[in-house]
């Protein structure tokens, strides 16, 4: 990064620390930026699983399967596509355990956090095409929201700009994760210059598809996972074009970002799901397709449509018991002729043994 001088016109500012303490405890941003974002989308697909028929607290016995593993994950595509961060001479290989000092991959945290998914749905019954519906809004907000992490810690930004909206970067210290003379000389400035703010592109991008995909939701009655799908081909669409204003080092194959040539293949994939889900399985799963047949959820669903189902039982005796009425009792009143018997008045009056 080289120091580039201050333009008059930016006005977006950088935080010179990314941790705040708490006596001798650090406590960094970018850990409580992905706190807060898991947070929202655990309680948005919490409404959303409940809404469309499931049983409450799914979605959160789930997440205890699913957000380690989308970390471990979103870490080992970090640490795999940018190995010479840790494992090159001069570096600290012990770093790659770091996930607290910022570098997730989202490709990397999806495919291991469905890993984690599906184990936590099989757990309850769940099927993962529609949790992964209920989940899918959640998720890019969550990505939103983790986004600021990067400001907190003055990273993944684009090209130096001159635009009102170039944000301010600091040069920050690996250890202190504070901000330091740039040239590494007391009294010179920290700010290394103004660059394209990526992370809030794409953290207003995150909250645009968010957006889409509830309203396309609610107009269509999404189901199957076409939700989830619709949502990775958005963001895919806009995390391609951010990748292309990013100046952050990464591996190039045919003249592309690596994440460039993710992005493609991922949103083709969910492109062809969409068009296949949408012929093969139209509409949205009813509530009990939202289970497994042999699960003890499903059960219970089935045995309470049987229960509300099931004729009254006074009915059933009174249709039943179709005999002549025993001779009234003298000391009875007289029976409303135009009053019909109710089943328990029938066979009240039904001879013994009938």
């Amino acid at each position: 990064m080289s120091p580039l001088a201050p333009h008059p016109l930016a006005f977006l500012p950088s935080p010179t620390s990314a941790e705040l303490k708490l006596g001798p405890f650090p406590i960094r941003f970018y850990a409580l930026c992905i706190i807060a974002g898991i947070a929202v989308a655990v309680w948005l697909g919490e409404r959303r699983w409940r809404a469309r028929g499931g049983e409450p607290n799914v979605i959160t016995d789930i997440a205890i399967w699913a957000v380690p593993f989308g970390l471990l994950g979103g870490r080992l595509y970090h640490v795999i596509t940018d190995y010479e961060l840790y494992f090159t001479a001069g570096k600290d290989w012990v770093r790659a355990f770091y996930i607290w000092d910022g570098g997730l991959g989202i490709w990397g945290a999806i495919a291991l956090g469905a890993v984690g998914a599906w184990i936590g749905a099989r757990r309850r019954g769940v099927k993962l095409p529609p949790l992964a519906d209920a989940i899918g809004p959640g998720i890019v907000l969550a990505q939103g929201i983790g986004r600021w992490g990067n400001w907190f810690n003055n990273e993944l930004y684009g090209d130096p700009t001159t635009k009102p909206w170039g944000l301010t970067i600091h040069c920050m210290d690996d250890t202190t994760r504070q901000a330091t003379p740039c040239s590494g000389i007391p009294g010179t400035t920290t700010i290394a210059g103004h660059f394209q703010p990526t992370f809030l592109y794409e953290s207003i991008w995150c909250v645009i598809v968010a957006l889409i995909v509830l309203w396309a939701d609610r107009r269509f009655r999404m189901g199957h996972g076409r939700v989830f799908a619709l949502y990775v081909l958005l963001y895919t669409i806009g995390r391609g074009w951010v990748e292309h204003l990013r100046s952050d080092y990464a591996h190039h194959i045919l003249g592309l970002r690596l994440n460039d040539w993710t992005s493609i293949l991922v949103g083709l994939g969910a492109l062809l799901y969409l068009i296949a889900s949408s012929r093969m399985r139209p509409g949205r799963e009813t509530q009990a397709e939202l289970y497994w047949p042999d699960s003890a959820t499903a059960q219970a669903l089935a045995a309470r449509r049987e229960s509300a189902s099931a004729p009254d039982a006074d009915e059933d005796d009174g249709a039943a018991n179709t005999g002549a009425p025993a001779p009234e009792d003298p000391a009875e009143p007289a029976a409303d002729p135009g009053k019909i018997p109710s089943g328990d008045e029938i066979a009240d009056n039904q001879p013994a043994g009938s």
